[in-house]
């Protein structure tokens, strides 16, 4: 039987503990408001504090140099409402924070909490909407400008100046600027040779940019300078909530899409050729929809099994048609100033074709962890 120590009262109230057990493999914390938290011994072994440059920092050792035959022989409540361990194999007991530890728990509903799921959006969505002013000058307005572009994969931004290069401004609010062959930032705007359909009038279906690198730019940013005087909204769609939908209605095209790896290819020819293999659909280790890839103009001629071919267009196509469906898509009209900011490998983005008048976007490339790591850090000083 493991041994369980109640809490006192004053403590349970400033620490959430309400008791603590343990057996020689593990330490069972449960919480003041019910949930049970099993840590086993070699995890608490592997996650000393004293054994770390700072709490959070990086380990001193390496998982290898641990003992053999780790046992838990004691866990003791301690005054300041941490919770002291003594692991067999050390020499010292270690002294874990009660915060650290609810952190960090491993029952299922901490880990869900942990693993936030994206909130999946259609044609419904309330645009996500902040303004540049507030969010270069307050870290609560770029707080909540960077977890509505986290959490739904897209982003407005209005009133950004509408000058040439505020676009790698805005990103240097959060990350720094990807360069590629287009350069540090690139001109979406008409031209009479284009080299990439992007540079011309004509309308684009919804696409992510660029599958034909490994890897992919994560986000990109679009900005306003000029709008025309007819034509040239914006579209966007939720390539997530594309891909879940085709999961529940046709579970063996979905399947198909992200068994199959395809080919991209854009070429200009004597200067660049990208190619890259990638499914459509990519998935993460827990079946989660982790990236979407979907470029009619710059797919390259599938490489399939014969056999495969007919089931696998099928399936293409019905995918394809979800990210066009407007009860999926959402669309906007960029006056000057206005910026967007989408998840290159969630939300596919598109426009409709423009005849009077110039239209002129400035786009850059960023990576997403700068994104992130922005984020994590504005929301734990708040």
């Amino acid at each position: 039987m493991p041994t369980a120590l109640a809490v006192p009262p004053a403590l349970d109230e400033a620490a959430r503990i309400a008791s603590i057990a343990h057996t020689p493999d593990r330490l069972t914390i449960r919480w003041s408001d019910g949930r049970e938290s099993p840590y086993p011994a070699i995890w608490l072994a592997d996650n000393r504090p004293d054994r770390r440059d700072r709490p959070d920092g990086q380990r001193l050792f390496d998982a290898i140099d641990l003992p053999d035959g780790i046992v838990l022989r004691g866990a003791t409540l301690v005054a300041d409402g941490a919770v002291e361990i003594d692991l067999a194999g050390f020499d010292t007991p270690a002294r874990f924070g009660t915060a650290w530890l609810r952190a960090h728990a491993l029952d299922p509903a901490s880990r869900a909490e942990r693993q936030r799921r994206p909130v999946l959006w259609d044609s419904s969505l309330a645009l996500p909407t902040g303004d540049y002013e507030a969010i270069a000058g307050d870290d609560d307005a770029r707080a909540a400008w960077l977890r509505a572009a986290y959490d739904h994969g897209f982003a407005l931004l209005r009133g950004v100046p509408a000058e040439p290069g505020m676009v790698c401004k805005v990103v240097e609010l959060f990350g720094f600027v990807r360069e590629t062959n287009y350069g540090r930032l690139f001109d979406v705007v008409a031209v009479d040779k284009p080299q990439n359909l992007a540079f011309t009038a004509i309308g684009l279906g919804n696409h992510t940019d660029n599958p034909y690198r490994d890897p992919v730019p994560q986000l990109q940013l679009l900005h306003c300078l000029e709008a025309a005087a007819e034509g040239g909204e914006s579209v966007v769609v939720d390539g997530f909530a594309a891909a879940e939908r085709l999961r529940r209605d046709a579970p063996d095209a979905f399947a198909l899409l992200t068994r199959r790896a395809v080919p991209f290819r854009y070429v200009e020819p004597g200067r660049v050729d990208l190619r890259s293999r990638a499914p459509l659909i990519e998935l993460d280790a827990e079946g989660e929809v982790a990236a979407v890839r979907y470029n009619n103009r710059s797919i390259a001629p599938f490489d399939l099994d014969p056999d495969e071919v007919g089931p696998f267009y099928d399936a293409y196509r019905r995918f394809g048609r979800l990210l066009h469906d407007p009860e999926l898509t959402v669309g906007f009209r960029l006056a000057p100033g206005d910026l967007f900011l989408v998840d290159n490998q969630r939300v596919l983005h598109g426009r409709r074709g423009f005849s009077a008048g110039r239209r002129w976007l400035q786009g850059c490339y960023a990576d997403k962890d700068s994104l992130t790591s922005t984020l994590f850090s504005l929301e734990a000083s708040r």
